[in-house]
């Protein structure tokens, strides 16, 4: 899957996952390998937005395989299980990235 393949992916996601209860949440997505790109996820105002941009002002920035994000947003990979294999490294704040891991699941 190319980059963009994959962040058409996720922006088709927006509808899907439950984020009541988050009132703020920045996550930048560094993807690495032969599809390497970076993205991020904003969910601020009761909206989703999902951007080909680096941002600077982020909650957290998870850097990831674009294999494993696949099977992280497909429910086949466990966040908690990715990060302590060394699949999944986050960058800041470790409950913003729970949190991130846990909408995800949710949808």
């Amino acid at each position: 899957m190319t980059f963009d393949e994959l962040l058409t992916k996720v922006r088709g996601m927006r509808d899907t996952i439950d984020i009541s209860g988050t009132n703020f949440l920045a996550v930048q997505v560094n993807i690495t390998g032969d599809n390497s790109g970076v993205f991020y996820i904003e969910i601020k105002d009761g909206k989703i937005n999902v951007e080909p941009y680096d941002y600077h002002d982020r909650s957290c920035g998870i850097t990831i395989s674009s294999d494993n994000f696949n099977k992280l947003i497909d429910g086949k990979l466990d966040p908690v299980a990715a990060f302590t294999l060394g699949k999944l490294k986050v960058d800041g704040d470790l409950g913003k990235a729970l949190e991130f891991s846990n909408l995800i699941k949710k949808k």
